[in-house]
């Protein structure tokens, strides 16, 4: 008889774990790292050891025990395609809690088939009484329409079972209890509940950047009522798509809420810490042991890799930090490949991350030779060293051998001064240069050396300059930019056959000595602003850039002058012409219709003493098109204007149509020499015209035809846009 295994001399008493019982879930993301907390019965809960088995029934087989929480599983070192693309990631965390939701339908996928049911579970008796005792009013009548055991009829252990589920599964009782007893008219069952208190806080263990606002809004409208877990399950669902939705993927509560008998519940997070970061270079095929067995040695630094990286041991793994921490390091350009993983770390709660690369060649050698007008024929080649010591530093030029001499141009580059909290960089450079200055050139007057060469400006020398985003947040780009310097040269006037030429045919200076030699110390200082969207075909935004040149007198041409210029360019997208696709469509994004109007104003003066070399050169590609290179002016002070329409013609050519203008405001006579008067330079005008613009990687190659207010017209090359 079901009776008689009751034991009808003894009362004994059935509890089921608040957190067994109730399946809680706890959704955990696709891409979390191996990272959990073991499951604990909370303590103020009975466990269901207490439960005499044979008396009543077996938990295990009725599979109501708390699931038993093991060890982590073993890392998985594949894609799980999470929203970082670039980062392996370990396997997804078995489920913390219990990932079945609740079911009140007594036919639970919990509960076993018939054919797992011993005959004994199934054996009928009938019941005298059902009494619910622990709460009052609504909730106890809401919990008696929950049971399907009922007095005057027959029950069995497996349908008790099912009523223990559902008045878990109201999700407002923490511990039941069935009492039994027996009687002449037959059993009496007695649930005895334990409600839960009503929610005055909600606690979260084991969180460093979860925001205190983000758990109020959570669960504030929970707070006063009768604490019940389907409704805390919302808050825990929002907590988690705000670590989704902020990047932290590895981030989630875990374990079952903890109600305290004062109605506080505490919550307890794994976020997902990094407790170390770990380089490790590797061959082509991704191994990082040679041959012997021994592990691949690279030359880079480690320091070199990890103060590109915002994210330190201790701090939280968050996907899009790491996204730009990746990008700052590929964009080192010392690796061939570089490949991000994560690991379990000996703390199963926290990460390893893991970085291999495979460094790239670091010495480049390509010669070359050819024709030029300035230095007739030559041969040469360009060089570079990359990754000096494993520090990143670089060493690079180009020298060339010509009829006349030895042209080069070297530098020393650091681009970020070891132990430096602001990414100071900074570079050595040693050059001598030899070119015909658009200052002497071009007009409508010819005017020569004596011997009717072109007069050569060849400029021997060095310098150093330093350079430091001003930004408080190194790991950010910043807008302003500052630099200094100080670079010495020797100006030298030469003819074709390299011999000293001071003076024009018309016995003009071309040098501020007049000898033909001038010796140049200067201190040049910049500071710009770059708001721009794009630096290479910018559509929106604006750029920002002012300079001064203060030089020290030195030598016997003693120069003393302060040259400054300013620059501020703006970009105004717009959607006029709808020539691609992706205008074409009613919500293109930018980056479908790079389409935009863009406005250029500049200017610059120079006080003080003035070598004519030094003037500035109005006309050509980069100032008003429509004219030759140096063809409108060669001024003291000069303003520029520039407009332009740009837009798609097809997918990789762009269109525009531009205006420029400028003046030297009358200046050019204020140049030593006036180089720009005597070749009939006008020194005002403007031109406008059409061109095309092809899309490469390495930015767009220009082609421009332009006509000018004096009726001429050029078409005129160039790399990048004009501004």
């Amino acid at each position: 008889m079901f009776l008689h295994k009751l034991n009808m001399k003894s009362i004994y008493s059935l509890t089921i774990c608040l957190a067994t019982a109730t399946a809680l879930t706890i959704p955990v993301s696709s891409v979390s790292a191996q990272v959990k907390k073991t499951s604990q019965t909370p303590s103020n809960q009975p466990s269901s050891n207490q439960i005499p088995s044979k008396q009543i029934y077996n938990l295990r087989k009725q599979n109501l025990e708390q699931p038993t929480q093991g060890k982590n599983p073993p890392v998985n070192n594949t894609n799980n395609n999470g929203s970082n693309d670039n980062l392996t990631k370990p396997a997804p965390i078995n489920n913390p809690v219990n990932n079945n939701p609740v079911n009140n339908n007594p036919s639970n996928n919990n509960s076993p088939s018939p054919t797992d049911i011993p005959s004994e579970e199934l054996e009928e008796v009938k019941i005298s009484s059902v009494t619910v005792v622990g709460v009052e009013g609504e909730q106890r009548d809401y919990i008696y329409n929950l049971l399907r055991t009922q007095a005057g009829k027959t029950t069995n252990r497996l349908q008790v079972q099912e009523d223990i589920r559902a008045i878990f599964g109201s999700g407002l009782i923490r511990n039941v209890k069935v009492l039994t007893e027996d009687t002449h008219l037959g059993v009496r069952l007695t649930y005895q509940v334990k409600a839960n208190p009503k929610l005055t806080a909600v606690k979260i263990k084991g969180t460093q950047v979860l925001p205190s606002n983000i758990i109020n809004e959570s669960f504030t409208s929970l707070y006063g009522r009768v604490v019940n877990f389907k409704e805390l399950q919302l808050g825990i669902n929002r907590v988690n798509q705000w670590y989704k939705d902020n990047g932290y993927v590895l981030a989630q509560v875990v374990d079952q809420p903890q109600v305290a008998d004062d109605g506080s519940v505490t919550l307890q997070v794994v976020e997902g810490v990094i407790e170390d970061i770990q380089v490790r270079f590797v061959n082509e095929n991704g191994e990082d042991k040679d041959a012997n067995g021994k592990p691949i040695k690279g030359q880079t630094q480690d320091y070199i890799i990890k103060r590109e990286m915002q994210l330190k041991p201790g701090t939280v793994f968050n996907s899009n930090t790491a996204n730009n921490d990746f990008r700052r390091i590929a964009g080192l350009g010392i690796f061939k490949d570089f490949r991000p993983k994560l690991n379990t770390a000996k703390d199963p709660e926290k990460v390893v991350l893991v970085l291999d690369v495979s460094e790239s060649k670091t010495l480049s050698f390509s010669p070359g030779g050819g024709f030029s007008s300035a230095t007739g024929f030559f041969g040469g080649a360009t060089f570079g060293a990359e990754n000096i010591g494993g520090r990143n530093q670089k060493v690079g030029g180009n020298v060339q051998i010509n009829q006349r001499g030895l042209l080069f141009d070297v530098s020393y580059t650091d681009p970020w001064i070891s132990g430096d909290p602001y990414r100071t960089s900074y570079q050595i450079k040693a050059f001598r240069q030899q070119n015909i200055p658009q200052v002497f050139d071009g007009g409508d007057t010819n005017v020569e050396l004596p011997n009717g060469d072109r007069p050569r400006v060849v400029r021997t020398g060095g310098g150093v300059s330093f350079l430091r985003p001003l930004s408080k947040n190194t790991f950010e780009r910043s807008e302003w930019v500052a630099s200094a310097g100080l670079q010495y040269q020797r100006v030298t006037i030469e003819d074709a056959d390299g011999k000293l030429s001071p003076k024009d045919q018309l016995g003009n200076n071309l040098s501020f000595s007049g000898t033909g030699n001038d010796d140049l110390l200067t201190v040049p200082l910049t500071v710009t602003r770059d708001k721009r969207n794009n630096n290479l075909s910018p559509t929106s935004g604006s750029f920002f850039r002012f300079s001064s040149d203060q030089s020290i007198p030195v030598g016997d041409s003693s120069i003393l002058y302060n040259r400054l210029r300013g620059d501020y360019r703006f970009y105004i997208p717009t959607k006029l012409t709808q020539f691609t696709q992706g205008c074409r469509k009613d919500k293109s994004k930018t980056a479908d219709c790079p389409q935009a109007f863009a406005f250029n104003i500049q200017g610059g003066t120079v006080f003080g003493d003035l070598p004519p070399y030094e003037a500035f050169s109005l006309g050509g590609a980069n100032s008003v098109r429509g004219f030759q290179e140096g063809n409108l002016g060669s001024a003291r002070s000069y303003a520029q204007a520039s407009a332009e329409y740009r837009f798609p013609l097809l997918s990789f050519v762009n269109g525009t149509l531009f205006f420029d203008a400028a003046t030297d405001f009358g200046t050019g006579n204020d140049v030593p020499g006036n180089p720009a008067g005597i070749r009939n330079k006008p020194g005002s005008g403007y031109g406008y015209g059409v061109g095309v613009r092809l899309q490469t990687p390495l930015g767009p190659i220009r082609l421009d035809y332009g006509f000018n207010n004096e009726g001429g017209n050029n078409i005129l090359f160039g790399v990048g846009e004009k501004f």
